[in-house]
């Protein structure tokens, strides 16, 4: 039986998965994509699905993908779904289909334990604070336990603590084989279990990471596997041209600085004066960050002279020599020891590294790539791609797959299927080619298919734009949004989730929320940047449970999408502006360059189709389930007074339009009941 006709029974209102589960319902959108990505894993190619949310694309891949006997990888954008699709959807599954699965988890290097920099740890400055300390010390208790060594496991450890460095490695100062802990090591035993599984869950980081520097061990993995999918697709571009380009951190320095100082005294003191090698290369690094003086931390600095904007040439040039210099005499006393101990070869290597990052941004910048400078704690030299589709098209598209020759890389394809690309995310662009993804990941010639949500929109959600809001060129538009919000938000008990397009914004409202519920506190105002964002979607989902508080969440970046608030948690979803993408990013610039000196339209071709999907990326928080209702408010008039506005509108789920300010408020007040399962909505 041919694997789409398989696929078809299982989905069927009398097939496995219904005998499995009372409710499941069928739903022809969720068949349709199944179909079409067994189709794909028999007969290789490229297929992008748009599925919208409701359809269920999460088992319309796993089933065939389960059913076609082949080696897949998954690849998601989050860490939170690679955990969610090992530990409950794929057993479930395949449990449910009767397979006999071997799967396995990968991550990046980050997310695991190193069990010899913990005992490095310990030496480490910081590790003598207190709160390190004890933190430090609930890491060591729970290492003679794990298996995995995933920090995940770790339950309470804030993914911002300053403990996660100093226990994890890096593919900098990681020592590989020649490490005494190598055979214990978790990196280690998480890729060979990959390279052992039949499914192999990773994220886009980790594969990208790969295809830059080929570290993570997917040169032999990927070669061996036919069916590729990608969930949350939609990242992919932005996540690619980070690693398909060049960067240099202060940061990166500066923790070359440390583990010099380290390891020096470890194992060669007195050999060479590691406290003032170490602490001449964090000053460099201090003063590279000093060159571009007092900047808020976000900011990026367009880099297309010699220098980035705004900074003096001279502070540069003599800051890139002094982290050089720097670098290079730590190079000599390294040479000296390097038969000591495997940390100083690999540190040696490290050092040659930095060297020939630094001399490549001393030097003109690649045409074909565009060059800045991220500005926060600590700077970052970035060069990068516009876009993966170059990448895309000569790099994997054309990759058979093959088992690896002596390169790693795939040997020529025999005969039979090549290798199948599936690519879905929920948000893929506002036209039938979704052009706004598959030119960028080079996929003009993939299979498209998009899938409506199964959601009634008209009866479950509704969108108002507050015509009575200043442009949102107005300095006064964070503060009258944030004040109209207030009353709404109070109305409901909370239950509302404010998303802002710059951090300027988050503030803004944050704070004016903030004052104005603190006096009152009838409704907790939770603010992105505060709490760790795992706690603030804990908090947030609570609600009014318990005898606690409603809530309100004003949020920016990444709560615009993976943010899922089934139920009454969530029933009022505020956008503050039209989501263009922000006019000073020196990517943006470089994108809308190319377009405009190629004779295109960058307004027509790149901002609003950005705008677009951004706008339902966002509104794809508020319905969920099919039980959920709720409100979308746009707090930008241009929606519904400039002539794009209609573009956008139609980007959106089809949403009944409240026309006042009148209608608005009789949709909360019905809002208000007691339960949104099962009242008429007006």
């Amino acid at each position: 039986m041919a694997l789409a006709e398989m696929v078809q029974e299982v989905f069927a209102a009398d097939g496995v998965l219904a005998r499995a589960d009372v409710h499941f319902q069928p739903r022809a959108g969720q068949t349709d994509m199944a179909v079409a990505v067994a189709r794909t894993i028999e007969a290789g190619g490229a297929l992008v699905v748009e599925a919208g949310t409701g359809v269920g694309k999460t088992f319309s891949y796993l089933v065939p993908a389960l059913l076609s006997g082949e080696r897949v990888l998954l690849s998601t954008a989050t860490k939170a779904l690679q955990d969610q699709l090992f530990a409950r959807d794929l057993p479930r599954l395949a449990q449910t289909l009767g397979l006999p699965v071997r799967m396995a988890l990968l991550k990046g290097r980050a997310s695991y334990l190193c069990l010899y920099r913990m005992e490095l740890a310990r030496q480490d400055v910081s590790a003598r604070e207190p709160g390190v300390a004890r933190v430090l010390a609930k890491v060591e208790s729970w290492s003679h336990g794990t298996r995995s060594g995933d920090l995940a496991e770790l339950t309470g450890l804030d993914e911002r603590s300053p403990v996660i460095p100093l226990v994890t490695s890096t593919r900098e100062n990681c020592l590989g084989s020649p490490c005494p802990r190598f055979r214990e090591c978790h990196v280690h035993l998480a890729r060979r279990e990959a390279l052992a599984a039949d499914i192999v869950v990773i994220n886009h980081h980790l594969f990208f990471a790969d295809l830059a520097v080929r570290e993570s061990g997917m040169a032999e993995l990927l070669p061996s596997v036919r069916v590729v999918v990608f969930d949350e697709a939609h990242q992919i571009n932005e996540t690619g041209v980070q690693f398909l380009g060049l960067a240099l951190s202060t940061g990166q320095l500066m923790d070359f600085g440390r583990d010099l100082l380290a390891v020096g005294l470890q194992h060669a003191r007195g050999l060479a004066d590691w406290t003032g090698l170490a602490s001449l290369v964090d000053l460099s690094a201090r003063d590279l960050r000093l060159t571009v003086g007092e900047r808020r931390g976000g900011a990026k600095l367009r880099w297309t002279d010699e220098v980035p904007q705004g900074v003096a040439g001279d502070a540069w040039h003599a800051a890139i020599r002094g982290m050089a210099v720097a670098c290079a005499q730590a190079q000599e006393a390294l040479d000296t020891v390097s038969e000591m101990a495997p940390d100083f070869v690999r540190l040696y290597e490290r050092g040659t590294e930095l060297l020939a990052r630094l001399a490549h941004f001393a030097g003109p910048g690649n045409p074909d790539a565009v060059r800045w400078i991220d500005v926060g704690a600590q700077l970052r030299l970035m060069e990068s791609p516009l876009d993966i589709a170059e990448a895309m098209r000569t790099r994997l598209l054309a990759s058979p797959a093959e088992p690896a020759g002596e390169d790693g890389w795939p040997e020529e394809s025999a005969a039979g299927p090549g290798r199948a690309w599936i690519f879905t995310s929920a948000t893929l662009g506002d036209d039938e080619r979704l052009s706004w993804f598959t030119e960028r990941a080079g996929l003009q010639d993939a299979e498209i298919l998009r899938v409506a949500s199964p959601f009634d929109y008209a009866s479950q959600a509704a969108l108002y734009v507050p015509r009575h809001l200043p442009s949102p060129a107005d300095p006064a538009h964070s503060g009258m949004l944030a004040q109209w919000v207030a009353q709404a938000a109070e109305q409901l008990g909370g239950r509302t989730l404010v998303l802002t397009t710059t951090l300027k914004a988050l503030r803004t409202i944050g704070d004016a929320l903030g004052d104005r519920f603190a006096a009152s506190g009838s409704l907790e105002v939770l603010v992105q940047g505060e709490w760790p964002k795992r706690r603030l979607m804990e908090r947030f989902r609570e609600g009014s449970e318990h005898g606690q508080r409603g809530c309100v969440l004003v949020a920016s970046a990444t709560f615009w999408e993976g943010f899922d608030v089934p139920g009454d948690a969530l029933q009022l979803v505020v956008i503050d502006k039209l989501p263009f993408p922000p006019p000073g990013d020196p990517l943006v610039e470089a994108r809308t360059q190319r377009i405009e000196e190629s004779g295109g339209k960058a307004f027509k071709s790149y901002a609003l189709p950005e705008a677009a999907v951004a706008l339902k990326q966002g509104a794809g928080r508020l319905i969920r389930r099919e039980s959920d209702h709720g409100i979308l408010v746009v707090g930008d008039t241009r929606l519904v007074t400039m002539g794009y506005g209609k573009r956008l509108l139609a980007a959106l789920p089809p949403m009944r339009r409240l026309e006042s300010q009148q209608e608005f408020e009789a949709a909360v007040q019905a809002l208000t009941r007691t339960s949104t399962t099962d009242r008429p909505w007006p």
